[in-house]
């Protein structure tokens, strides 16, 4: 498996556009909704591509094998860098790699002393954040909607 990490600029319109309407998808994504079109698209992609210089980091797209598979990384959220990952279930399988990836930039080349997740309450199976060793750390609203913070702190 070849996976690269790309700003979203750089990826096709319509793969995100289809993975963000993806209803399997949308069933994770509290904040999501099915009419993600292509003028909501390119402000979505602005604003998500804008954290890169207002805050030196942002959310990727996710490439394998040459192929568009999701988008996500860290993202400014309250004061945090908050992971993100949402693939298209075609590549559900490739998570824990994204995710190491992630998490190694984050502590390594990005310094962070920390990195947060955000789930919504719904969200049950959750043991495997705790395996990785996230830690409870409160709840966030975000635009109407709540979320259980979780936390998980640089190895020392």
């Amino acid at each position: 498996m070849k996976l690269e990490f790309k700003r979203l600029t750089e990826v096709g319109l319509a793969d995100i556009i289809s993975l963000n309407n993806n209803a399997d998808v949308l069933r994770q994504m509290p904040l999501g909704s099915a009419n993600f079109d292509d003028v909501t698209a390119k402000e979505w992609v602005k604003q998500k591509d804008a954290q890169w210089e207002q805050y030196g980091y942002g959310p990727w797209a996710f490439v394998i094998d040459q192929q568009f598979a999701g988008w996500g990384g860290l993202q400014y959220e309250e004061g945090d860098a908050d992971l993100a990952l949402v693939l298209h279930p075609s590549f559900w399988g490739s998570g824990r790699a994204i995710y190491q990836e992630i998490v190694k930039r984050a502590f390594t080349t990005m310094g962070f002393d920390s990195i947060t997740l955000l789930l919504p309450p719904s969200r049950k199976r959750i043991k495997g954040i705790f395996q990785l060793g996230f830690q409870v750390d409160g709840e966030v609203d975000l635009d109407g909607v709540r979320f259980l913070r979780f936390r998980l702190y640089a190895p020392r």
